[in-house]
């Protein structure tokens, strides 16, 4: 078997998903490996249309930053995605330039919580000091970002968002939920509203709730 197969796979699944997210090629993913492989993941290829590569393509990369397989070059966010997974333990990554979130992001405005599912990544999403796109920097600013707030997504100084999961599904069904939140409180505020803020005490309540949600 290839290694990191199953990854690999999932990042060809689901890369043509980052269409509806982000402008051209603009976005990446990534899956981590698990047991013995938990040092890589598997990452979507640098400048590459979303449906234009196979499984064979897919760069396996060390959480060093090294490339270890793959027939093409792996994303130029490569420092950021092996410095999350360093540092965070999460199993995949989204990173996109969703107009929404974008927008909060060039305003170097945080997402606060108007909305109960913010939870679905923490109780805000922060900004993240910008600095130039693959480079270590980016990737500290990112991480220090989201440990400061406790939150598993950060939205990118004149950039973008990244979103952290356990899984790809779930990363890529937050990174929506953040978009749409960002969405929801433009819109608000460009209506002349003054969008309405959970409590810590509100969004605790939701937390517990969710524990029980779904099947």
């Amino acid at each position: 078997m290839t290694r990191l197969e199953a990854e690999r796979r999932a990042v060809v699944e689901h890369a043509s998903e980052l269409a509806d997210l982000t402008p051209a090629r603009t976005g990446n993913l990534s899956v981590r490996g698990e047991g013995d492989d938990a040092d890589a993941f598997a990452i979507t290829p640098t400048g590459v249309p979303y449906d234009a590569f196979d499984l064979a393509d897919v760069p396996v990369v060390g959480t060093d930053g090294e490339r270890v397989a793959g027939e093409m070059a792996p994303s130029s966010e490569v420092p950021m995605h092996s410095a999350i997974y360093r540092r965070e333990d999460v199993g995949a990554i989204v990173h996109t330039h969703s107009p929404w979130a974008t927008a909060l992001a060039v305003a170097d405005e945080p997402l606060p919580p108007i909305h109960y599912m913010i939870v679905a990544v923490g109780k805000r999403v922060p900004v993240a000091d910008y600095a130039p796109y693959g480079t270590d920097d980016l990737a500290a600013n990112i991480v220090a970002a989201m440990d400061e707030a406790d939150s598993t997504a950060a939205l990118i100084e004149n950039h973008g968002l990244v979103v952290t999961a356990p899984d790809l599904p779930t990363a890529l069904e937050n990174t929506h939920h953040v978009e749409s939140l960002a969405r929801l409180y433009l819109e608000s505020r460009s209506a002349g509203l003054e969008p309405q803020t959970l409590s810590d005490e509100q969004l605790e309540t939701v937390l517990e709730k969710f524990e029980s949600y779904g099947q």
